[in-house]
C-alpha cells in the first residue's frame, strides 16, 4: 500500500513537470517577442502546440500502450518533453521553437494518457477519486510554479534557461518513473492472461462498441468541463479589463481560482473518496460553476465569484477523470483511454476558437463567458448519458 503512494508521488511530479513546460512559453512570451521577432500570433500558436498534438496522438498513444510497457511509454513521453524543451532553447527564430513545442506537446499528450491508465491500474479497485484528485492538482501546482518563478528567471539570466529548466525537470521525472515505477502484480499477470486469450475485436485494437462508447462520452464529459474552465482563464481577464479593470489587476482577480483550485482538487477527491456520490457531486459543482461564469459579465464582485468557481470545479475533475477506470475493463483500458483523450484534446482545441468567435462576433467577452457557462452545464446530459449506457452494459 505504502508503494502505491510512492508511485503516485513519482507520478505527480511527472504531471507537475507537464504544467511547467506548458506554462514557460506564456511566461516568457515578452522575452520571445523581443529575441525571436515573435507576433502575438505566433506566441499563441506555440502555446497551443503543446495541447494540438492530442487530438491526432492520443488514440495510437493508446492503442501503442496494449503493447508496450506503461513505463516505456511515460519514460519515451518525459524524453521527448525535454528533447523540446531544449530545442526551444536553443531556438535562433519561430522555425526550430514551433518544431521543439510541437515535440513537447505530443510528449505531454503521451505522459497524459500514460499517467491516467498508470493511476487506474495501481487505484481502480481502491481509492481511485482519490487518487486522480491528488494526480489532477500536479498541473495547477506545476502552472502555478511557472507563473511565480519563470519570468522571474528569463529577465535574471535569460528565456533560455526557463526552457532548459523545464527540459531538466523532465529528464529527472523520466529517471524517476524508470527507476521506480512498476505495474502493480496483478495488472501484469491480467496482462498476460489477455495477451494468450485475445478476443476478436482486439485485433483491431479498440474495446468493444460499450466500452468505446463509454469511453467518448466520458471525453465528452472531460472536455466539456476544461472547456468551461478554460474559457474562464482565457476570456476572464479580457472581461474584466472590458469592464475597465486594469489588465494586472483582472489577470490578478480571475488567477485566485488557480490557487484555490490547487486545493480544491484533491481535497474534492478526498470528500468523494470518503461519501461517495460523485455523480451528483459533479453535477452540483459544475452547475454552481456555470452560475458563477455566467455571473461574471455583471461586474458584481468578481473576485468572489473567482473564488467560488476556483471551490467548484475542485470536485468534478477526480470524479470525471474516474469515469475511464469505471468504464473501461483491464485489456482495453489503454486503448480505450486514447479514445477519451482524443475527445477531450479536440474539444479543447475547438472550445477556444468558438469562444473566439463569439466574441468577435458580439463586441464583448462576455458571450464566451456565456458560452464556457453552458459548456459547464452540458456536463449535467453528458453525465446522464454515461450513466445510461453504464447501467445498459
Amino acid at each position: 500500500m505504502l508503494y502505491s503512494w510512492l508511485i503516485l508521488a513519482v507520478m505527480f511530479l511527472a504531471r507537475a513537470a507537464m504544467g511547467f513546460q506548458f506554462q514557460s512559453v506564456a511566461s516568457v512570451a515578452p522575452f520571445l517577442i523581443h529575441s525571436l521577432r515573435l507576433n502575438y500570433a505566433e506566441i499563441g500558436t506555440l502555446i497551443g502546440l503543446f495541447s494540438l498534438p492530442g487530438a491526432v496522438v492520443s488514440l495510437p498513444a493508446g492503442l501503442f500502450g496494449r503493447h508496450v510497457p506503461d513505463k516505456a511509454i511515460a519514460c519515451a513521453a518525459l524524453a521527448l518533453m525535454a528533447i523540446g524543451g531544449v530545442m526551444l532553447g536553443l531556438s535562433h527564430g519561430y522555425a526550430m521553437a514551433f518544431w521543439g513545442r510541437l515535440l513537447s506537446g505530443a510528449g505531454g499528450v503521451m505522459l497524459n494518457v500514460a499517467l491516467t491508465k498508470m493511476t487506474a491500474d495501481w487505484f481502480a479497485s481502491r481509492g481511485i477519486v482519490l487518487a486522480m484528485g491528488i494526480l489532477l492538482a500536479s498541473w495547477p501546482l506545476g502552472i502555478a510554479a511557472g507563473l511565480v518563478f519563470q519570468s522571474a528567471m528569463a529577465a535574471a539570466v535569460g528565456w533560455p534557461a526557463v526552457m532548459y529548466l523545464t527540459a531538466g525537470i523532465s529528464g529527472f521525472a523520466m529517471l524517476l518513473v524508470f527507476g521506480l515505477y512498476r505495474a502493480p502484480v496483478a495488472t501484469g499477470r491480467r496482462t498476460q492472461k489477455a495477451a494468450k486469450n485475445r478476443q476478436a475485436v482486439s485485433l483491431i485494437g479498440l474495446p468493444p462498441r460499450k466500452e468505446s462508447l463509454m469511453a467518448l462520452v466520458s471525453g465528452a464529459i472531460w472536455g466539456s468541463y476544461n472547456i468551461g474552465m478554460t474559457v474562464f482563464f482565457s476570456f476572464g481577464p479580457l472581461l474584466l479589463v472590458e469592464q475597465g479593470v486594469l489588465p494586472v489587476q483582472a489577470a490578478s482577480w480571475i488567477s485566485v481560482a488557480l490557487w484555490i483550485c490547487m486545493i480544491s482538487v484533491p481535497l474534492g477527491g478526498f470528500l468523494i473518496h470518503r461519501i461517495g456520490h460523485g455523480h451528483a457531486v459533479t453535477a452540483v459543482t459544475c452547475f454552481i460553476a456555470a452560475w458563477a461564469l455566467a455571473l461574471l459579465p455583471s461586474g458584481l464582485w468578481p473576485v468572489g465569484l473567482s473564488a467560488i468557481l476556483g471551490l467548484a470545479i475542485g470536485p468534478p475533475a477526480a470524479a470525471i477523470m474516474a469515469l475511464p477506470a469505471e468504464a473501461l475493463s483491464l485489456k482495453n483500458r489503454a486503448s480505450g483511454l486514447g479514445l477519451f483523450f482524443t475527445v477531450h484534446y479536440t474539444l479543447i482545441a475547438v472550445g477556444p476558437v468558438i469562444a473566439g468567435y463569439l466574441r468577435d462576433l458580439t463586441g464583448t467577452a462576455a458571450s464566451a463567458a456565456f458560452f464556457g457557462a453552458a459548456c459547464f452545464v452540458a456536463v449535467l446530459p453528458l453525465q446522464l448519458l454515461f450513466e445510461k449506457l453504464r447501467k445498459g452494459r
